[in-house]
């Protein structure tokens, strides 16, 4: 099959951008969808119980109310991250100095809904 040379254009600048975008996706660290992240992601977290897990994990660093301290303001963060980058970032350890936090997925759920109240 022969194509046009517009057709082999129009196809050649869809593999480029497409390609580009792949790449652009997978250097912003963006998190694969795991098990975890996906398992946490079914669950209604409480607000209230994530609040403690907050106040015991994560003041030290961000502030009892998420305004920072020594890590930064988390005020808004769930309009700014989604879900899954925010999951990522509380278990993952892959930014330093936040440590790696091991939380069943239920306590993530938690926590995700008190820092949506952010």
């Amino acid at each position: 099959m022969k194509l046009s040379k517009t057709a082999l254009l129009a196809l050649t600048t869809l593999l480029l951008v497409g390609g580009a975008a792949m790449v652009i996706a997978m250097t912003m660290g963006l998190p694969r969808q795991d098990p975890y992240v996906q398992a946490v992601l079914t669950l209604r977290g409480d607000s209230k119980r994530g609040k403690v897990i907050f106040e015991n994990n994560c003041s030290a660093c961000h502030g009892q109310l998420g305004k920072g301290e020594v890590g930064p303001n988390l005020e808004g963060v769930a309009s700014r991250r989604t879900d899954e980058v925010l999951i990522h970032q509380v278990v993952s350890g892959k930014t330093p100095p936040m440590p790696r936090f091991e939380l069943s997925d239920q306590q993530m759920a938690d926590l995700l809904g008190h820092m949506k109240k952010l």
